[in-house]
């Protein structure tokens, strides 16, 4: 159940901040399993490793400042803020679909509506965030979208940042799974299929090393869910 401080979260600014303890796994958790929460959805809990590599990254600091582009969940703001770190969440999805609705019915090209998006969804200033949970949500835009956003968060991260970014692998797909993820630990996630959802484009590495061409680098893992974990170095 969310808190009555994450519903506030939800209602309220942005820039609202949690803090919670970060739940424990229960025994047997560390290796791979299958389930299905309440209401039927199918889950996974699985390693990952380029969520530890994200951890990595910012291991032995504090005050750091992250950003969930995946919706507020009380369990990643527990997590984030128990390391002592602060939290902003943006449901991404939902405000593309608000924008351009569901699937991209809308032309995703129209300078108008991009500059409407990028002001509902990531109006920040310059260097505001030091990391970047961006999941799965990419694949979803179109070019000129796509480009818009990408510049957008390499204004709003801090140079020598991390951001993490998940693509599938299988780029002949016409519809593709479209998740959420929880933290379990700081390699360990729980991935819950939401339904299905046309991608805008497809990617392979070279592909993905061309989009985020301008920033420091980029490393790539292969998951067993056919989904390549990316970490991107700004």
């Amino acid at each position: 159940m969310l808190t009555d401080r994450l519903k506030s979260m939800l209602r309220g600014p942005r820039d609202a901040q949690l803090s919670g303890v970060a739940p424990k796994p229960a025994d047997g958790q560390r290796s791979f399993f299958s389930g299905r929460q309440a209401g039927g959805v199918e889950h996974t809990t699985r390693q990952s490793r380029g969520l530890e590599e994200f951890f990595n990254y910012i291991r032995g600091q504090s005050g750091l400042t992250i950003l969930d582009l995946g919706g507020a969940t009380q369990q990643n703001v527990s997590f984030i803020t128990n390391l002592g770190h602060r939290l902003y969440s943006e449901d991404f999805l939902q405000i593309l679909n608000e924008t351009f609705g569901a699937d991209g019915a809308v032309d995703q090209s129209n300078p108008g509506r991009i500059e409407y998006f990028l002001r509902q969804a990531l109006e920040y200033p310059e260097g505001h965030f030091d990391g970047v949970l961006i999941w799965d949500v990419l694949e979803y835009l179109a070019p000129a979208l796509l480009t818009a956003v990408v510049e957008r968060l390499h204004k709003i991260v801090r140079p020598k940042s991390y951001m993490l970014s998940f693509f599938h692998s299988d780029n002949k797909l016409q519809a593709v799974p479209f998740y959420t993820f929880r933290i379990q630990e700081v390699n360990l996630l729980q991935v819950a299929q939401q339904g299905s959802r046309h991608p805008a484009q497809l990617f392979n590495n070279r592909s993905l090393e061309k989009l985020f061409g301008s920033f420091e680098s980029v490393k790539f893992f292969l998951t067993r869910e056919s989904l390549r974990e990316v970490i991107i170095k700004v």
